[in-house]
């Protein structure tokens, strides 16, 4: 009895990390997560996502390749690729990572990088913010201002700061509360030099697609330094659907992949 008493007045003492949301900004938050389904959207706990991936280069469509895309929250995620009739697998669950190249038919762990950039991903993701997973690293939230964001429209920006100093944006229409974009920073290799360059990401939503409750955003814009790198497609979700068990674990052998 005395041991767990000890125990749980040293967890009773022990700080939580601090965070912290102004009233404007909470209220931003609240609005785009009522507009999204309320209490059907913060109900998703999978996403099955159909439809094609799209790359640019200098200003270029390159050839699409068609995706299958499933999402367990807060960290789960295998998205499947076809192009030029080739098949690529990627897949993370939390801390861990495998890919499945098509080309040479060979199944391998994530390097580090290929870890850190899905966390990454998430980080800077829409249900990082709304979802609150973003109180566990003790960010700080605050209201930023309005923007103008083409004609007759202006949207309300808010910014998401890590203590280690890391800052996110998020951009939402002042009018439908929708979301609009998302501003963030990040280490790149320059392709031509080999050198580290910081550059500015941005995600743009568009085609909100309400489907059983919930809405959501049906084509995403990726932009680099301002020139546009990618676009995301979908052509149907699906919410809260079963997956198989081992849907997420590294197959064995080739053979093995479904």
């Amino acid at each position: 009895m005395v041991f767990l008493l000890i125990l749980s007045l040293l967890f009773v003492q022990t700080p939580s990390p601090s965070v912290s949301v102004d009233e404007k900004s909470q209220q931003i938050i609240d609005r785009a997560i009522a507009t999204l389904g309320g209490p059907k959207y913060l109900g998703v706990q999978t996403v099955i996502g159909k439809g094609f991936f799209t790359a640019f280069k200098d200003g270029m469509t390159q050839l699409p390749a068609r995706f299958l895309d499933y999402i367990q929250y807060p960290d789960h995620e295998r998205t499947e690729f076809v192009g030029g009739g080739i098949r690529t697998i990627q897949t993370n669950t939390g801390d861990t990572g495998w890919v499945f190249d098509g080309g040479p038919k060979k199944i391998s762990d994530q390097t580090p990088a290929q870890v850190e950039e899905f966390k990454r991903g998430i980080r800077t993701g829409l249900e990082y913010l709304l979802r609150g997973y973003w109180k566990k690293e003790g960010g700080k939230i605050t209201y930023v201002g309005r923007r103008e964001a083409g004609l007759a429209k202006r949207n309300d920006a808010i910014r998401l700061t890590f203590p280690d100093g890391y800052w996110v944006e998020y951009e939402f229409g002042a009018k439908d509360n929708l979301p609009s974009k998302i501003i963030y920073k990040r280490q790149r290799k320059d392709p031509d030099s080999g050198d580290m360059v910081e550059t500015t990401e941005e995600d743009q939503f568009f085609k909100f697609i309400e489907m059983d409750g919930v809405t959501s955003a049906w084509v995403i814009d990726h932009f680099i330094n301002g020139k546009q790198a990618s676009r995301i497609n979908y052509e149907s979700v699906q919410y809260n659907q079963r997956f198989a068990d081992d849907l997420f674990t590294k197959p064995a052998n080739i053979k093995a992949i479904k």
